[in-house]
């Protein structure tokens, strides 16, 4: 299980370390999404009873986490999970009574208008949150002063600019690419509407890294055949050796 125990890395991320790796890959929905939610907190803040919406929660992992680190109330809003599948994960994370499973799609939220201190996304944004008029959409639902984070697989360059998609990226996730957009993209495209503060949009250091010894632990973990997909993402980091993969770590107050 050595790739497995890869994922145990204190140094860089204590909080994430103390969660069993195999509990966050039978949870996955996307690349090492406690390692890049510990690293997006570090530029919010975020405090015992801040009411928090986890928007593309997918199977949990990111909630539960929110729930016991920060002692956030937690809704956690996924389209694709069943509200009963998430909600055992949580009883049995022991954050049930922090966190509540709703069924909801990105563009029609079925919430009151500023009725979060903070909005979380994690590896979601990318499907959902590109459009022009998503963030004034978004918005909305923060009371003034609200906190915004999303953590978004990224390029260090523009499409537009490349050209095109790099081969070996679209050979794995086709035109998915186009959404991948790089950090500064993501502070103009939020700070020109003037809803919000930027507060933070950077890369994240060697993200290309994380992600393939994420990959390499899916590989291990679904060992069994089901695992080509993982192969194929080990493959497309590995030739790209961060000249062009990364991920968008993104904050922001409402105005």
């Amino acid at each position: 299980m050595t790739a497995l125990n890869d994922l145990v890395r204190p140094d860089r991320y204590p909080r994430s370390s103390r969660y069993d790796p195999a509990w966050l890959l039978g949870l996955d929905m996307g690349p090492n999404p406690l390692w890049l939610l510990e690293d997006l907190a570090r530029d919010l803040d975020l405090r015992p009873g801040t009411r928090i919406l986890d928007l593309g929660s997918g199977k949990g992992a990111t909630s539960v986490f929110l729930a016991r680190e920060y002692g956030a109330e937690v809704v956690a809003a996924d389209w694709w999970v069943a509200p009963e599948e998430a909600a055992a994960v949580f009883a049995g994370a022991g954050v049930g009574d922090r966190v509540t499973a709703v069924r909801a799609e990105a563009h029609a939220l079925p919430f009151e208008e500023e009725s979060f201190d903070a909005v979380v996304s994690v590896d979601a944004f990318e499907y959902f949150g590109t459009a022009d008029g998503y963030l004034p959409y978004l918005v909305r639902f923060l009371r003034p002063g609200g906190q915004l984070g999303m953590a978004t697989p990224a390029l260090t360059r523009e499409v537009r600019e490349l050209g095109a998609i790099p081969p070996h990226i679209k050979d794995v996730v086709g035109w998915e690419a186009m959404a991948w957009h790089t950090a500064e993209w993501w502070r103009f495209q939020w700070g020109t509407t003037e809803l919000v503060d930027v507060t933070s949009a950077r890369l994240q250091p060697d993200a290309w890294r994380d992600w393939l010894l994420w990959a390499r632990a899916g590989a291990e973990y679904r060992a069994d055949g089901r695992n080509a997909d993982d192969r194929a993402v080990i493959d497309m980091l590995t030739t790209d050796g961060g000249e062009f993969l990364s991920f968008a770590l993104v904050t922001a107050r409402r105005n």
